[in-house]
């Protein structure tokens, strides 16, 4: 989820809406934490950026019972529906795009995890450096974001965002603030915080039982800024009806009525020097 009050401010996230696809937005979280540290007893405090809901730090939680956990997120929603979900975790307001808001943090964190958020946090080159800087030497930083801009339902949004209708009435700020794969790699290689990295990217093929849940995937997401931005349910509507009507024509149905639904992910772990 998000963390920045920079490109987002505006934004009223949902945390039901998000976590209809509990499991599907969560296995890149365990898939993530599948690469850190073993619970040896080293690993004592840890933070979850972008934590929304709660539903990657559980996993946090999973991994290591016994460490002091810190899930921030930006939106006062999210961190209150985190609380009543996981009362065991400790979770506050935070803003990624503040420098302010990593000085207030302790610098000592053996993990520095977020899943899902950066790609909403403007300036990387600055924001991963941040991310390290709160960890101990040894510390690892694991970060997973979305880089699916290339499939038919970002390239529809965009679309039907910058067709003469709504070019006028709706942001056309980009969306994703990530960086490209090798843009990543020569931003850890250089970097005098770094001793160890690795970066690789994963698609998952998710099964969704229609078209229907493509839409409502996107309620929770990439479509949310633009359908606050509509003034009232009609013209709201209308503008999913559109997005809805290519979807349909873009992803082909499976002999059971289900669509496979292609979603590509990027990761990066990196050691503290």
């Amino acid at each position: 989820m998000s963390t920045s009050a920079t490109e987002t401010n505006a934004v009223q996230w949902d945390s039901e809406q998000y976590l209809r696809f509990r499991d599907e937005r969560t296995q890149p979280s365990r898939d993530l934490a599948a690469q850190l540290p073993p619970d040896d007893g080293t690993v004592r405090h840890v933070l979850d950026i972008g934590c929304g809901p709660g539903n990657s730090t559980a996993v946090l939680r999973e991994r290591y019972p016994q460490a002091e956990i810190l899930g921030v997120d930006n939106s006062p929603e999210m961190i209150d529906a985190a609380r009543k979900a996981r009362p065991d975790i400790d979770f506050a307001l935070f803003d990624a795009s503040n420098q302010a808001d990593f000085d207030a943090l302790p610098h000592d964190f053996d993990v520095v995890f977020s899943n899902a958020c950066i790609q909403w946090v403007p300036d990387h080159p600055h924001l991963i450096p941040a991310m390290l800087g709160l960890l101990r030497r040894g510390g690892m930083l694991a970060v997973q974001t979305p880089m699916n801009y290339e499939e038919p339902i970002h390239r529809i949004i965009a679309q039907v965002v910058q067709s003469p209708r709504y070019a006028d009435r709706l942001p056309q700020q980009r969306e994703f603030y990530n960086l490209t794969p090798p843009e990543y790699w020569e931003l850890l290689h250089v970097s005098d915080l770094v001793a160890d990295f690795r970066i690789w990217k994963t698609t998952y093929l998710h099964n969704l039982p229609s078209h229907e849940a493509i839409m409502d995937w996107y309620r929770g997401t990439g479509l949310r800024p633009y359908l606050q931005a509509l003034p009232d349910d009609g013209e709201r509507a209308e503008f999913e009806n559109e997005v809805f009507h290519r979807v349909r024509e873009a992803y082909p149905t499976q002999s059971d009525g289900s669509v496979i639904f292609p979603f590509p992910r990027f990761f990066l772990t990196a050691v503290r020097r």
